[in-house]
């Protein structure tokens, strides 16, 4: 192990946990509330199961209003509201709130155009054999989308990790706040690059078990 990386190992280490932190929580967001709120857009949509033109409408709004945001004024904008929710704004537990309320918007819209490429026969043939709305959810969508719904999840996670490299700003921590603090800002371009090399073997190894997952469980 080259000496640089043996003289900081302690605040390596502490940069993935917190970075493992940080996106664990955004993960958790997306699935639990991202997942519904992508389902709620695809059936309120024109046409489908529960269709309503004003929840669509406001939750497509939602969505597309917190993705338009560049996520450092996201992050700035809403400290108010982490303060409220965390009783601080600094820290990695505070840079959990920004970063989930991205993750399930970006998510929920996955979720949306994975559901949207579900054949339309097999919400028909749901609705024929009266299905109720949560077993043609659970049994017929889900089931239809479930290669696509994993394929955007992992995309999501990739996006988290880039995201979180930001939250340095808020005192977030992080492999991405340690590499500018401790590499860029101290000149010690050999550590910052092997920094980069951790990110990047991070996220080819999500890359490789999110696709492999989502070929496993293709049913097409």
């Amino acid at each position: 192990m080259p000496d640089i990386l043996v003289q900081y190992e302690a605040e390596i280490w502490a940069s993935i946990g917190k970075t493992f932190v940080m996106v664990g929580v955004s993960i958790l967001a997306a699935i639990l509330l991202g997942l519904p709120v992508g389902t709620l857009l695809f059936l309120c949509r024109k046409g489908q199961k529960l269709e309503n033109r004003i929840v669509f409408s406001i939750l497509n709004l939602l969505v597309n209003i917190i993705r338009s945001f560049p996520f450092l004024l996201l992050v700035v904008f809403l400290i108010p509201f982490t303060r409220l929710i965390i009783g601080t704004a600094i820290g990695t537990a505070a840079a959990t709130v920004p970063l989930s309320i991205i993750a399930i918007a970006h998510y929920s819209r996955l979720v949306e155009q994975s559901l949207l490429d579900v054949p339309k026969g097999v919400m028909e043939a749901a609705i024929s054999m009266g299905a109720s709305v949560k077993e043609i959810i659970f049994k017929f969508l889900y089931v239809e989308a479930r290669s696509g719904l994993v394929l955007g999840l992992t995309t999501s996670i990739i996006s988290f990790i880039s995201y979180s490299t930001i939250m340095g700003v808020v005192g977030g921590g992080g492999i991405g706040d340690f590499a500018i603090r401790y590499g860029y800002q101290q000149f010690k371009t050999e550590l910052m690059i092997y920094m980069i090399i951790i990110m990047v073997i991070l996220v080819q190894l999500i890359q490789f078990t999110g696709t492999t997952v989502s070929r496993m469980i293709d049913k097409r």
